[in-house]
Order: C-alpha cells, then structure tokens, then sequence
C-alpha cells in the first residue's frame, strides 16, 4: 500500500470543498489530504506562517515537518519551489481546478504537471511564491 501527504494551499475555512489559494506562500491555510492507493483516507489543515518576505522556506519546513510529499500549487516562486525540491516534496501545478478537492482528484487522475523552475513567479510583492 502507498500512503503519502498532499498539501494544498486553501482558503478559510480548509478542506477538500474550500477554494484552492493561487498564492502559495500567501495563502492562509493548507489542506492536508492523506490518501492511501489513491483513496483519501484523511482531511486536515494546518495553518500557515505569517508571510514576511523571503519568509517562504518558513512553509517548506512546516510542510516537510508535516511528511508532506506532495504540493498542489496555483503558483510558486523559485526560491521555495528550489526549497521543496532539496526537502523531496513533489510540486505539481494546480491547473483550473477552483477547489482543493478537484486539484486532488486530478493530481490522482495524473492531469497535473509538475512545476519547473521556468514555470515559476518573478518574485517581489506579486509572487506567488
């Protein structure tokens, strides 16, 4: 059996119904689903640090604490994409999906691709990241 940890950025109040957050390092909250061979087996969340700049690789570490494996992002910056790289957490592209639910299934479905340094923000005061 494969258990693993996807973490989705959400807005308030969190959970597979809530909208996912474009802003990674912005969002208020993660969603934290826990699947096992693709089924969900857990729903939590987990409250993200306040965002100061340069403060993203704050939320990588509280991620990879969490066993996170997994990001579905709207959008990320470079640094803290390089950050969940170095700490061995996937970041996929959220896509289309409008809510956190959707953006699993389709990470489950292999519809989302995975974020590449080129794909990331510029960064400054309108990062993603």
């Amino acid at each position: 059996m494969e258990t693993i940890r996807i973490a989705v950025p959400s807005r308030h109040p969190g959970g597979l119904d809530s909208e996912l957050g474009r802003h990674f390092g912005h969002c208020e909250l993660y969603t934290i689903v826990q699947s096992t061979d693709g089924n969900i087996v857990s729903v939590q969340t987990l409250v993200n640090p306040p965002h100061e700049q340069g403060g993203c690789l704050a939320s990588v570490k509280l991620l990879a604490d969490q066993g996170v494996q997994i990001l579905i992002a709207g959008g990320i910056g470079r640094r803290p994409l390089t950050g969940f790289i170095d700490a061995g957490i996937r970041v996929f592209n959220g896509g289309e999906a409008a809510l956190v639910g959707e953006a699993v299934l389709d990470y489950f479905r292999g519809k989302l691709p995975a974020f590449s340094l080129e794909d990331t923000c510029a960064g400054g005061a309108h990062a993603h990241g």
